[in-house]
């Protein structure tokens, strides 16, 4: 585990640094207060910090209420070496921040059990930190293709449609649906089918833009949300997305046959008022209309079901 050592005096720091090296720490050693400052608020900034109180440039409980004063994560273990030993003084320490202190003189040994307490608390924090992310993942994500699940698409669907409104750019939607999805279940298996899914997931998400968002809205149907996309952007981007479905399957993969997809789009150009049920379900005709027509191909909203979404919200 790295460490940071903050000692303005060389000999004391040089000897704090074979110590901590022979623990087999990875050490940063620095000279002052704003050395150390600056170290901490490196991306790679050691989780353990041993640092001295009375340093020249910030002192080691300066620097303690800057690292908590940035907000608890990362998360930076400190113990303070001090030649105080009053009370009034170690509490000080302690209510700027610092996890723990020792007076100097110190004790190698005690100085090596003290960082072990504060590796055992760093170790636990990442423990829980990986814990909470994988919870956030489980609850965003879908469990098959990695995509965005239906709740957390549809909440970026919201999200974006407000920021249109605000900031009066245009927003595309797109319903993608695999064609013949049933008859990959029947004919080569369930595997085969989630095989299909996951493969599509990934063409769709290298397809698109860095700022567009896809999520599974459920079975074998996605929903494409497309920032600052008018009718015409949307239609060229849900046309690259289909031929990039069937020109990757073609090339292999879990279907026999390459994997076609019919894709039914609108924009907020055409619904400029609409909320975002309203464009879910024009898009949502036009698929249906996709699908009608044949299959592998990506169909506009037409002016009826554009209408009839907008007439059905008014009911």
């Amino acid at each position: 585990m790295r460490v940071l050592a903050a000692e303005d005096d060389p000999v004391s720091r040089r000897a704090l640094e074979t110590f901590l090296r022979r623990w087999g720490y990875n050490v940063t050693a620095v000279q002052n207060g704003l050395e150390a400052w600056k170290a901490l608020q490196e991306e790679s900034a050691p989780p353990l910090a041993v640092l001295d109180w009375m340093m020249p440039g910030m002192d080691g409980v300066q620097v303690c209420r800057e690292v908590r004063g940035r907000g608890p994560e990362p998360y930076v273990y400190i113990l303070l070496l001090t030649a105080k030993d009053q009370k009034e003084d170690v509490v000080q320490g302690i209510e700027a921040g610092a996890d723990d202190y020792l007076t100097k003189p110190f004790d190698p040994q005690e100085l090596k059990a003290r960082l072990r307490t504060g590796q055992r608390i760093i170790e636990l924090q990442e423990e829980l930190i990986r814990a909470r992310e994988e919870l956030r993942i489980r609850a965003t994500r879908d469990a098959l293709t990695g995509l965005w699940n239906h709740a957390a698409i549809l909440d970026i669907l919201s999200r974006e449609l407000d920021r249109s409104r605000r900031e009066g750019a245009p927003l595309g939607i797109m319903m993608a649906d695999i064609d013949h999805f049933k008859r990959i279940n029947d004919t080569r298996g369930h595997l085969a089918g989630d095989g299909v899914l996951h493969q599509v997931a990934e063409i769709l998400q290298t397809t698109l833009r860095a700022y567009d968002s896809v999520g599974r809205y459920g079975g074998e149907e996605f929903l494409v949300v497309a920032p600052g996309s008018d009718a015409a952007s949307t239609s060229q981007l849900a046309e690259r997305l289909r031929a990039a479905v069937r020109e990757a399957t073609a090339a292999g993969g879990p279907a026999s046959r390459p994997v076609t997809m019919s894709v039914g789009f609108t924009s907020t150009v055409e619904l400029p008022d609409a909320d975002w049920d309203v464009l879910l379900r024009a898009a949502d005709g036009a698929l249906y209309d996709a699908k009608r027509a044949g299959r592998n191909r990506v169909q506009m909203a037409t002016a009826r079901e554009l209408a009839g979404a907008a007439s059905r919200d008014v009911a």
